[in-house]
């Protein structure tokens, strides 16, 4: 793997590469693992549904309101720094909220927030940097990573919960350890700072105030087209994650088998993001690939809608589709941006807004159904968002850049 010449220093371009993969390793982890233990945690003290809700979905809350000042905590601190103190809070956190204590499993959900925000955000404009010409396999190996862990998280949480006496406290705290792990792997890059974004090697040198390194993004079209892109793939993700299960077992299928066509989404989205980073590297325009990706999920949802017992089918679509349009909206941050500075500022505002609509996204569709005893409404709304993402995933992957 061959990083931009000089942006890796003396650093081996291997080493720097699985740093990155390190810190995308816990960019999932420590959020998936609370689902498969919630009963257990709502038991033991005591929450309703509703504060069950609201504590799952702080770190997308977190994610929607720090997003964007990450950027410039980036470029203040270097990207490598930056990235180390989040691992540091995130470690923090996920200790944090194992202990005991009803506000301290707050205080660390929301620490872990803040602190996987910051490393989505930094991640993109990182592999901009260091990787300019491998934008596409470099974040469809970190998506693979980062969903592989989410899924391992999943997987091990209730059998990590039946091994002592902590209980579901333990699969909450244990990820601290790939934290700690993915700072003593960064270690040798924390003497570097990132360089000026006008230094030499960087696509341009602009002049005007506003394509100065950091300057916004929002009032840029092509912007708010990648933005809608994330927020919308983010909600169909997150929407189907959170209710799925429930769509099945009210259609008559088994709890086991919606949590084994669970299991399947996310395989599925791992060779979803696989495939998704090899089709990148061949294509410079992406309007084929980004219209593609998003029609899986409206089979899926359409399927759903059709034929509820078929979810082996409709979620292992879904998780292919999943596991591309993550690909495709993180890449295009470095794609579509002419600096890792401007990549940063265009992931902060994506993010911010994509994570807001990711947070409201299973809660509206909660209370469509919840108002209507159904899940059709909610999954028509879903499938026209879905056709809406089509039309964005075009906009996006056409072959330009902000100014």
């Amino acid at each position: 793997m061959k990083a931009r010449a000089g942006s890796v220093d003396s650093l081996s371009p291997t080493l720097v590469l699985i740093g990155l993969l390190m810190v995308a390793g816990n960019l999932r982890a420590g959020i998936t693992t609370v689902g498969p233990v919630l009963d257990s945690i709502q038991d033991d003290l005591g929450l309703s549904d509703v504060t069950a809700s609201v504590l799952v979905s702080l770190p997308l809350i977190a994610f929607a309101l720090v997003s964007p000042l990450a950027p410039a905590l980036g470029r203040r601190l270097g990207f490598e720094r930056c990235l180390a103190l989040s691992l540091g809070v995130l470690a923090v956190g996920l200790v944090v909220r194992s202990l005991p204590g009803l506000p301290l499993l707050w205080i660390g959900t929301g620490l872990l927030g803040v602190a996987i925000a910051v490393l989505n955000v930094v991640l993109p404009a990182l592999v901009k940097r260091d990787f300019p010409t491998r934008i596409g396999q470099i974040t469809g190996a970190y998506s693979a990573v980062q969903s592989i862990f989410a899924a391992t998280a999943a997987g091990v949480a209730v059998p990590l919960s039946r091994l002592g006496s902590a209980g579901w406290r333990l699969p909450l705290g244990v990820w601290a350890g790939l934290a700690v792990l993915a700072i003593g792997v960064m270690a040798p890059q924390l003497r570097r700072h990132t360089a000026d974004p006008a230094a030499a090697g960087d696509v341009a040198v602009h002049t005007r105030p506003q394509d100065q390194p950091g300057g916004a993004p929002w009032r840029h079209a092509l912007a708010w087209q990648i933005t809608a892109f994330m927020g919308l793939q983010s909600v169909a993700f997150y929407v189907l994650i959170t209710w799925l299960p429930s769509i099945e077992k009210d259609a008559g299928v088994s709890a086991g088998s919606a949590g084994a066509h669970q299991f399947m989404l996310n395989a599925f989205a791992i060779a979803g993001a696989l495939i998704c980073s090899r089709l990148l590297a061949r294509s410079r325009d992406q309007r084929l690939i980004a219209t593609a990706y998003p029609m899986l999920y409206v089979i899926a949802v359409l399927g759903i809608l059709i034929a509820p017992h078929g979810g082996a089918v409709w979620d292992s679509i879904a998780g292919l589709g999943g596991g591309g349009t993550i690909v495709l909206a993180l890449s295009f941050f470095g794609l579509r941006t002419r600096h890792h500075s401007q990549a940063a500022s265009l992931s902060g505002m994506a993010q911010a807004v994509g994570y807001l609509l990711a947070a409201a996204g299973p809660i509206v569709v909660g209370a469509i159904h919840d108002a209507a005893d159904s899940w059709t409404p909610a999954l028509l709304v879903l499938l026209v968002l879905q056709v809406l993402l089509v039309g964005f995933g075009y906009l996006s992957g056409r072959d330009r850049v902000l100014p």
